[in-house]
């Protein structure tokens, strides 16, 4: 049973962190302004009165009827998903699963989810903070990988192992870091609203290095929108935010397009060499795209679940690469 319902919440999590993507772009994050219901009520509909005084008083606000239903979907799923997360982690703790796997990675993964909560809930009461939005993204991604490599450990307790090579491990190692930095850097990106502070590429705003202003572009501090002393936001930090993301990505890139090379040279590991290379390729190309179609909703979107698909990746090669570790350990015992 914990087999299957780590596959289902996995495959729910994945839904879950593009659906909360396409909810952050869709500006729907306070169409329900109060947590964890909709003005007190289970759902929108109950709250229907309340929803339409708001959007007639503010017609051009954040609450609206299809705003209001997109947030509490997205709610919706994440309590699945958090309870899926409890019984997994309950199962874990039985007698029977002790034997085969250690508990104590679902339980951790349950704390990740509980503060991820948190975060989902001060996400709406602090109205969009862009650290807490980063940090409800990242949160979410942490969830995706941890039920990721718990898939596998359940899956794949008896994997098939062979010896890789110790910079293959470290750069897989390496490579899951740098994948973290750039996604934080592109959550910082959407939830600054910086996506379309350069409208063309390669340049941005015909300069290979635009006029930036680093301090306030990265003071975490502060509300969205405005500067950690009130003010607006300038442009110059908005085109920082966007600038270092483009510079990362073109870092990140060039690091695992190499490193899926050398993978494809790997015994065993040849597929997800040229799994690794052809995701970080669309990657790109949607990153490219949604600055020259600028940013329609369907392809920032695929560029969240296309992050989010990498994470994904990254953590099979990164466990398949320890299986070759343990196999390697293990022989060394035996001889």
């Amino acid at each position: 049973m914990i087999r299957r319902l780590l596959l289902i919440t996995t495959l729910i999590t994945f839904c879950l962190v593009v659906l909360g993507a396409y909810v952050r772009l869709a500006d729907a994050g306070l169409g329900c302004p109060d947590w964890p219901g909709c003005y007190g009520q289970l759902t929108p509909h109950h709250a229907k009165e309340d929803i339409l005084e708001a959007h007639a008083a503010d017609p051009h606000g954040p609450v609206s009827m299809p705003q209001a239903w997109k947030e509490m979907v997205h709610r919706y799923i994440a309590m699945l998903v958090g309870f899926l997360i409890l019984v997994i982690a309950a199962l874990a703790w039985r007698a029977a699963a002790r034997r085969e796997q250690s508990p104590w990675l679902p339980t951790i993964l349950l704390g990740v989810v509980i503060l991820q909560g948190l975060f989902g809930k001060w996400t709406v009461t602090m109205l969009l903070k862009p650290a807490i939005v980063t940090g409800h993204l990242i949160g979410g991604l942490t969830t995706l990988a941890l039920l990721t490599w718990l898939c596998l450990r359940y899956l794949a307790p008896r994997m098939t192992a062979w010896d890789v090579e110790k910079g293959v491990r470290r750069a897989a190692v390496v490579g899951f870091v740098l994948l973290g930095v750039q996604i934080a850097l592109g959550g910082w990106v959407s939830t600054n609203y910086a996506a379309l502070a350069c409208t063309d590429f390669p340049t941005c705003q015909g300069s290979l290095v635009p006029q930036m202003e680093f301090a306030h572009a990265f003071h975490i501090f502060r509300d969205l929108g405005e500067t950690a002393d009130g003010q607006m936001l300038p442009l110059p930090a908005l085109t920082a935010i966007h600038w270092v993301h483009r510079v990362g990505a073109l870092i990140v890139a060039t690091f695992l397009l190499l490193f899926a090379a050398r993978l494809m040279r790997a015994p065993g590991m040849r597929a997800l060499g040229i799994w690794l290379a052809a995701l970080v390729s669309v990657q790109c190309l949607l990153g490219v795209a949604n600055v020259w179609f600028s940013l329609p909703l369907a392809l920032a979107a695929a560029h969240n679940a296309g992050a989010a698909a990498l994470v994904m990746l990254m953590v099979v090669i990164n466990f398949r690469a320890r299986q070759g570790l343990n196999a390697t350990f293990v022989g060394g015992l035996s001889r």
